[in-house]
């Protein structure tokens, strides 16, 4: 980050603008609409300036620049088309620790204008630290389309009724829930159909109502890569008070949480320390009955072997309120990623899904059934059990050539395919890492073809490709 992002409070305060033309009144304009005292050095001014003196707190200093135009200033803005004075501003404002902008010389900035969405007094500020101003503004366009125009008197009543607030609710954490519903309920529609009266009968309702019930979001993120995330998780993960996650979320999507939300490890993985199942379950009740918003961020899809239900199970039988985002499961994010369809009329009429990490006990698959021919059959959680699986598909009348895939970290930038046939699946295992997809079908030998084209095969030297075939 090369520029500090901040929003500097000018209101009755002198600023200077050096320069008469078009570029200079625009700067001038900006100054003046947030309050400054505009002081303007040139020897003449261009016509557009004539309305900004008539409104007044615009002073024109007729003449060249000189060093005592800076004193009593707060900011400066040079906007000439001489480099030379341009650059003796910079020299003579920065000698005096001021705040200095040379127009379209980042350079010669200690700040820079960004470009404004104004939603007074929400205002959204955009800055590509100078590198590509109209980028910036294209991004600004887009966003005044997003944003609409009640978001200022919405802010503008939340802002009022803040004080009253803190009468009522005590604690920052329950003042950040209540205002994180008003935003996203009635009170927000109130605002958008221009009732801004019954807008603040309903925070002072909602305020009275209490908002000391926890809830738990159980949040699928994905096999890894954060632009699959919906966006209803990342919602929620920005609204979280604590986060319990698992290894498996990959630490690009662990950077979308918000900031300041407890973060509570409860992940599994053979050889490491490992949370108990009935520890997680807990620790999410007890959270929630502390009044937090809580998530439970797993990867790929909480009820696709990954114990989601049986954790809502216990929070059912608390009685505490809960919610499901589904994620893009690893059979479904990696494969695509990796170019193996799961179906092909020609290659696999079905795909099953199964887990080589089962229940004590519990295991009863039938492997008649999942050896059979023109299927896909995608395996989580395999390594370890790799050899056996291989036996138990031969065995039972898997083609000994099949091909097959094991997809480490499917998805994300370390993405690794190893590839080979039905007898090769315990030795690539070997050079596998958890967490990997094991893929067993037909459908893998149409890989090469389908692989991601364009931007993904740039990449394709950091995805690495072991065959044994």
């Amino acid at each position: 980050m090369d520029y500090l992002p901040m929003f500097a409070k000018v209101k009755g305060r002198c600023c200077l603008v050096v320069g008469g033309g078009e570029v200079a009144w625009r700067k001038s304009r900006m100054l003046h609409k947030a309050g400054a005292h505009v002081r303007v050095v040139a020897p003449s001014l261009s016509a557009e300036f004539g309305e900004l003196i008539e409104r007044g707190n615009i002073d024109h200093v007729c003449g060249d620049f000189s060093e005592s135009d800076l004193d009593g200033v707060f900011l400066v803005i040079a906007a000439t088309d001489d480099n030379d004075v341009n650059a003796l501003v910079y020299e003579l404002a920065s000698q005096r620790q001021l705040f200095v902008n040379v127009v379209d010389d980042t350079q010669r900035c200690s700040f820079i204008v960004p470009s404004i969405v104004d939603r007074s007094p929400l205002i959204v500020a955009i800055s590509s630290s100078g590198q590509s101003p109209v980028l910036a503004r294209l991004i600004r366009e887009k966003l005044e389309g997003l944003l609409p125009q009640h978001l200022g008197s919405m802010a503008s009543i939340a802002g009022q009724f803040r004080q009253q607030l803190k009468q009522t609710v005590t604690t920052l954490s329950a003042r950040r829930h209540f205002w994180e519903k008003a935003f996203s309920g009635r009170f927000a529609e109130l605002i958008a159909t221009g009732q801004p009266e019954a807008a603040k009968t309903e925070l002072t309702r909602l305020a009275k109502t209490g908002l000391t019930q926890g809830e738990v979001a159980l949040i699928g993120s994905g096999p890894g890569d954060p632009g699959l995330l919906t966006l209803r998780a990342l919602q929620l993960m920005q609204q979280a008070d604590v986060v319990l996650y698992d290894y498996l979320v990959s630490d690009e999507i662990m950077e979308l949480v918000r900031r300041d939300a407890e973060l509570v490890c409860v992940g599994k993985r053979a050889g490491y320390h490992s949370v108990p199942q009935e520890e997680t379950n807990r620790l999410i009740v007890q959270y929630a009955k502390e009044g937090k918003r809580v998530v439970r961020l797993k990867g790929g899809d909480p009820f696709i072997f990954g114990r989601g239900a049986e954790e809502l199970e216990v929070l059912a039988d608390a009685h505490i309120p809960f919610q499901v985002v589904p994620g893009i499961t690893a059979a479904a994010g990696a494969t695509a990623y990796a170019g193996i369809p799961l179906t092909h009329r020609d290659y696999a009429q079905t795909a099953m899904f199964i887990t080589g990490h089962t229940k004590p006990g519990t295991e009863a698959l039938d492997w008649s059934t999942l050896a059979r021919g023109k299927q896909t059959l995608v395996i989580y959680m395999g390594l370890l059990k790799s050899e056996y699986i291989q036996s138990q598909l031969l065995a039972h009348g898997r083609a000994s050539d099949t091909p097959i895939a094991i997809i480490e970290r499917g998805t994300q930038s370390c993405q690794k395919v190893l590839k080979g046939q039905l007898t090769d699946l315990a030795e690539l295992a070997k050079e596998a890492a958890s967490p990997s997809l094991i893929v067993v079908g037909e459908v893998v030998s149409l890989s090469e073809k389908l692989h991601w084209f364009g931007e993904r095969e740039t990449q394709a030297a950091d995805n690495a490709v072991v065959s044994l075939a």
